[in-house]
């Protein structure tokens, strides 16, 4: 029975990755630049949520800076979240010398605020003029292309919601740059499988550091309504909501013009909170079948460590343990080699067989954690 429900969990697993690669490959890169439709463009609003980015936050607004859609065709909204360094001062003094139409959201302190980032994109959406709401971190860097590819591709779509790929930035030697490497492989494996689901018109991920979508959707779904408690999900159950009505209106927008960089984590403890965060999120999703893909991935990476215990105590035989461990690599390697190149990573995939290995160990870590109601520190505060 054990040897049966393995190689069964482990078969479904190896046809899903399959799939993935060839919705991966059928998908065309899109958005390319059309003056035409750049000139039809709805104006977009930039909302950066910040708390404490005095060491990023000036580096992100010389990339807006450098933008090549037009500058009356955007703004940039940037909602201080009571910051405790000079995170502040250093926006308001590029704001004086600024090309762009750069708005300054200072929030007020609030005692017990559950959800820090809901409240200051809420708030700036308030604020914003623009037809479409672009979203990112105060940690991340955008190329020139950026906002204008995404200004085209939605005007060429109609598009509700638009996400776009995240990657992290590579420190370049020591042992900062291998723990860097492993958080850019695995989360590219979360970029490549949202991707995906998008293609199919069954989101389940995206990234709020790099998000669009139309204030008048924003509205129509009630917001953060029903989940303005949770300290996590200002990306995730925002598109659930607009994906329930028009999922044929969100999209992944596959172009590299597109990428935002931001930073990996420079400490166990802070890699710990955030997939922390992240893993208790699908206790909250109301689409079944995102829960369910959420517990197979789950007791899909359970199969390893299972069966290499089962195999420890001669449950199982050797030559079966390699059948489950071909299954569980082989489409993998191929769909990880494939996002990475996409995120021109490609010098890292020789890297991807040790993250596999790891991987199964730390999913059913978190996802045991994240199980765990209890408080996490997340930029200084302390969050359910």
């Amino acid at each position: 029975m054990l040897i049966f429900s393995l190689l069964i969990i482990t078969g479904i697993y190896f046809l899903m990755t399959s799939s993935l690669i060839f919705v991966w490959l059928k998908a065309p890169i899109s958005g390319f630049l059309d003056s035409e439709k750049v000139g039809e463009s709805l104006k977009i609003s930039v909302i950066i949520p910040v708390r404490n980015e005095a060491d990023n936050i000036l580096l992100l607004l010389q990339d807006l800076e450098k933008q090549t859609f037009s500058k009356e065709k955007f703004e940039v909204i940037v909602a201080d979240d009571d910051s405790t360094d000079d995170t502040l001062k250093i926006i308001q003094s590029f704001q004086k010398n600024a090309s762009i139409n750069l708005i300054i959201n200072q929030l007020e302190p609030k005692v017990n605020n559950t959800s820090p980032k809901k409240r200051a994109i809420d708030s700036s959406i308030q604020l914003a003029s623009g037809d479409l709401i672009t979203t990112t971190d105060g940690d991340c860097r955008v190329g020139t292309n950026w906002l204008e590819t995404i200004a085209t591709f939605q005007a060429r779509t109609g598009a509700y919601l638009i996400s776009c790929p995240v990657i992290f930035i590579q420190n370049k030697s020591g042992l900062r740059s291998f723990f860097d490497a492993i958080q850019i492989i695995e989360f590219a494996s979360l970029v490549g499988s949202g991707a995906c689901a998008m293609f199919i018109k069954k989101p389940n991920m995206c990234n709020g550091a790099n998000l669009t979508y139309l204030k008048t959707a924003f509205y129509e779904v009630d917001g953060f309504k029903g989940n303005e408690d949770l300290a996590s999900g200002d990306d995730e159950f925002l598109m659930h909501k607009i994906a329930k009505i028009h999922s044929e209106k969100v999209f992944f927008l596959k172009n590299k013009a597109t990428i935002v960089q931001t930073h990996a984590h420079q400490s166990w403890q802070s890699f710990y909170n955030q997939r922390k965060r992240w893993a208790s999120k699908w206790r909250h999703y109301n689409n079944w079948q995102t829960t369910a893909l959420a517990v197979f991935v789950f007791f899909a990476n359970l199969a390893l460590p299972l069966s290499l215990i089962a195999c420890f105590f001669t449950q199982i035989p050797n030559d079966f343990l390699n059948r489950l461990f071909f299954l569980k690599f082989s489409a993998e390697f191929i769909f990880l080699s494939l996002i990475v190149s996409f995120l021109d990573k490609k010098r890292l995939i020789w890297l991807i067989p040790f993250v596999q290995i790891i991987y199964p160990f730390y999913v059913v870590f978190f996802g045991l954690v994240a199980q765990n109601k209890t408080e996490y520190t997340w930029k200084g505060r302390k969050l359910k």
